[in-house]
């Protein structure tokens, strides 16, 4: 759908990079906080472009927006993040219009999520959304097209078993320490930042492994206590932080930062020590594995891991495919409809006009004109033609750009504004 222009002869890009192609260092060049998000988005608004939505989770980046070029967009990403445009285009990917479309109904779904079926990034969009809205960067475009893919989303999860099972990071990181660690309800067990996704993993952690020797740690300690209070677990202050590592015998690190929390000073490396490090970027620096007794397990090694529930996961793809064709072709449908309206508004006003002129000269030729009966014949008439040049133009999708341009060439209708 190439004929996909907002205004201004703007197209619909998707520009992006996730898990598929680039790797935790890299996607954590490019991850935004929420003062980036909302510095990125003044920006746009300052050069012109109308209508934008930004994501920025673990596993991925997205700008979905209105620009003449994508490398509008790929600018206000790189600007606003420590990538950089060749390190971007070296993982990146661009879609436009109907594929733009089409990628980001498969994003919302969870078809195209890191674990199949992991409906947080619609959540994700739905925040983005409303972020765009309160700045008035949203269009009726935008605004139609997120609406369609919650539905899907809605639909898909409602319908189909495709989000079935407890599989996610959090989930993960906690199957995997069963599956690692012996004897794991006698284990001390360090959390290391409580945000989404430690709460989550926290969670998880009091269901699976039995274990009371769970202590939490987070830089805003009323956070921390909030979560303990729930799950009746230990908190202990930031600043014994590195006491609590050398008491731990797994230690798992999901904090926000931009740059590395715990560091190889940290570690007592006397004895085993299991780190999961949940975070985008790493917040466990590289270097610790130099230490003896010490193994770090990243996010990105915890969601490659296939079981069952991912197994049993995928036979509801084609299921979920059939909902989004069906959702994506109404808003084509729709895209389609908007495309020619304002076509069919300007040839309805043209053929009134034509009506009010005739009926003029014909008032002046005929005694007794019935102006009422006249009215109702010509409504009528202008009524049926219309319908008429609607349904060519729905049916014959392909060639609706000639069509219009022909239309408006043979009533000579003013300039058309899509």
């Amino acid at each position: 759908m190439e004929g996909t222009q907002n205004s201004k002869g703007k197209h619909f890009y998707i520009i992006g990079l996730s898990y598929k192609k680039a790797d935790a260092h890299i996607r954590g060049h490019f991850s935004l906080d929420e003062q980036a998000k909302e510095r990125l988005l003044e920006q746009a608004k300052e050069e012109g472009i109308d209508a934008i939505l930004v994501t920025s989770t673990c596993n991925r980046t997205e700008i979905y927006g209105f620009a003449q070029h994508p490398f509008q967009l790929i600018k206000l990403l790189c600007e606003h993040t420590h990538g950089t445009v060749e390190e971007f285009e070296k993982v990146a990917y661009v879609y436009k219009n109907k594929q733009a479309v089409s990628h980001l109904f498969r994003v919302g779904t969870g078809l195209d999520s890191q674990i199949l079926g992991d409906f947080e990034i619609i959540s994700q969009l739905k925040i983005a959304f409303v972020r765009s809205k309160n700045l008035g960067l949203v269009n009726a475009y935008l605004e139609r097209l997120i609406n369609a893919v919650i539905q899907a989303s809605k639909r898909i999860k409602n319908e189909t078993e495709i989000s079935s099972g407890a599989t996610s990071v959090s989930f993960a990181s906690v199957q995997y320490i069963l599956n690692t660690i012996e004897k794991v309800s006698e284990k001390n067990i360090l959390l290391f930042g409580t945000g989404k996704i430690g709460r989550n993993t926290c969670e998880n952690l009091v269901k699976h492994t039995r274990n009371n020797h769970i202590t939490l740690i987070n830089r805003t300690k009323d956070k921390a206590e909030k979560i303990a209070g729930k799950f009746n677990l230990i908190v202990k202050d930031y600043a014994d932080l590195q006491a609590e590592i050398r008491n731990a015998d797994i230690l798992i690190v999901a904090t926000g930062a931009q740059n590395p929390t715990i560091s190889k000073e940290l570690i007592y490396s006397k004895k085993q020590l299991l780190i999961l490090d949940l975070s985008i970027p790493k917040n466990v620096a590289e270097d610790v594995t130099e230490l003896e007794n010490v193994q770090l397990v990243h996010l990105d090694h915890l969601s490659q891991m296939t079981d069952e529930t991912l197994e049993r996961r995928k036979q509801f793809i084609p299921q979920a495919e059939k909902i989004i064709v069906e959702i994506e072709g109404e808003f084509n449908q729709w895209l389609e409809t908007r495309k020619f309206a304002p076509t069919i508004k300007a040839l309805k006003k043209k053929l009134r006009s034509m009506k009010d002129a005739e009926m003029d000269f014909q008032r002046k030729k005929i005694a007794d004109f019935n102006d009422e009966h006249a009215e109702i014949v010509t409504n009528r008439m202008i009524q049926k033609i219309m319908k008429h040049f609607a349904n060519h133009l729905k049916e014959d999708a392909a060639s609706t750009d000639e069509s219009l341009e022909l239309i408006q060439k043979v009533f000579q209708l003013e300039e058309v504004h899509q």
